[in-house]
């Protein structure tokens, strides 16, 4: 795709308060209010920071946490664009920047990270000190929009505010640490889930800490739990089980992970867990659900009346599925406090819990690296292909799960 006419004075000044520019717009996916996306006219971005970059996005995906903010999850009170999977070629860099030239095509991890604070030092990108200025904090209290992690692009105000990449261009942060040069044999499709899908996936069987022949039980067989499976194998597993209540699902984490699968509308998939593993149950199991787990109308109702957001009944699934002194992980997204977690479940059970945002800077390296020997192909679940400008309709195909939509991939 030809980028199309910048109408911009030349050679652009670096800072906004210096710039010698002529009015210009440009297209992207806007959320207004829950299930109100629009592709329309917005202003472009433009350099704020020595450390910043424009990107003109070539291709950007819809992932499962944007339905968070489209459903009204995870509330936003003002109009932005979404997005936090993309990729694109350098249009413009900061003085700050001195590892990117223009032309460069790169992927761009979904967290936004300074990548010189005591965490981001340590590996632990998603907790950056510096770039979500809004509402970083040590508290975790999402609900009360206090005390957030890193900033995300395109991920509402409590992460940072930042626009996101379901957009012609895009603006990127601290530039000089987040973005990773594509080889030029790489298709776009082939490497754009480096920055989220895949690296999640990666982070939940990596922080079980494999040491060969496990069972790893996914619940969720969405884009990110997919991406498990594969990394179950990839990590060592022996077995490697998928759990949903959707079929079209299912027979793509059959075909694209080689995962054995349980449909959950249609067992008692924990007995059948037991039954599968000698009674004592999978040394691994994996929350990629979260909190929009499916749910009947009395639970939506005592979700109501707990001031409680979505369900944790897959964390609580998990929890009965893994062995004793076994590991859960948790990269389903949740949102909110729960009064009946069972903890007791949990103490008694032994069971090692770790959960959160993927560390995508630690890991995308090595996971490019996968990609280009062909250890592991990414693209083989993207269902739909479309341009940008049908990001509204594909909003809603994929909320409502019509159209055995796996996995939507924009192209502006």
């Amino acid at each position: 795709m030809k980028p199309r006419l910048r109408f911009r004075v030349k050679p652009r000044i670096r800072y906004p308060e210096q710039s010698l520019l002529i009015f210009f717009i440009m297209k992207a996916a806007v959320f207004h209010k829950p299930k109100d996306i629009r592709v329309e006219t917005v202003e472009d971005p433009r350099i704020e920071q020595s450390r910043d970059a424009i990107l003109r996005v070539t291709s950007t995906a819809i992932c499962g946490s944007d339905l968070h903010i489209y459903n009204g999850m995870v509330p936003q009170p003002r109009s932005m664009v979404l997005g936090h999977e993309f990729m694109g070629i350098v249009e413009e860099v900061g003085p700050g920047v001195p590892n990117l030239k223009v032309g460069d095509r790169v992927v761009v991890p979904f967290p936004i990270s300074c990548g010189g604070c005591f965490f981001c030092s340590n590996g632990l990108p998603t907790h950056c000190e510096n770039s979500n200025h809004k509402t970083y904090g040590p508290e975790g209290e999402l609900i009360k929009a206090k005390g957030a992690g890193a900033a995300l692009f395109g991920y509402t105000d409590l992460y940072g505010g930042y626009d996101g990449g379901q957009a012609e261009y895009v603006r990127v942060p601290y530039a000089d640490y987040g973005p990773r040069k594509v080889p030029d044999n790489l298709t776009d499709e082939q490497v754009l889930f480096l920055t989220d899908i895949f690296p999640t996936g990666w982070a939940a069987i990596d922080w079980a800490e494999l040491k060969g022949g496990e069972t790893v039980v996914v619940f969720g067989a969405g884009p990110v739990g997919i991406m498990a499976m594969k990394s179950a194998w990839l990590q060592g597993a022996g077995r490697v089980i998928g759990v949903d209540i959707e079929p079209y699902r299912l027979d793509m984490a059959r075909k694209s992970a080689n995962a054995e699968i349980l449909n959950a509308r249609q067992m008692d998939v924990i007995e059948v867990i037991r039954e599968m593993t000698g009674g004592y149950g999978a040394d691994v199991c994996v929350d990629a659900v979260g909190m929009e787990a499916h749910r009947s109308a009395f639970e939506k109702a005592m979700n109501v009346v707990q001031f409680e957001k979505g369900s944790m009944k897959v964390l609580e699934m998990c929890l009965d599925a893994v062995r004793r002194a076994g590991v859960v992980t948790v990269v389903g997204v949740y949102g909110s406090p729960y009064d009946n977690f069972p903890l007791y479940k949990w103490f008694d059970k032994g069971i090692k819990l770790m959960g959160g945002q993927a560390w995508v800077h630690r890991y995308i390296d090595h996971l490019l690296d996968l990609v280009q020997s062909g250890q592991v192909v990414l693209n083989d679940i993207i269902t739909h292909e479309v341009p940008l400008s049908e990001a509204s309709r594909m909003y809603d195909i994929f909320n409502k799960k019509e159209d055995n939509c796996v996995k939507v991939v924009l192209k502006p």
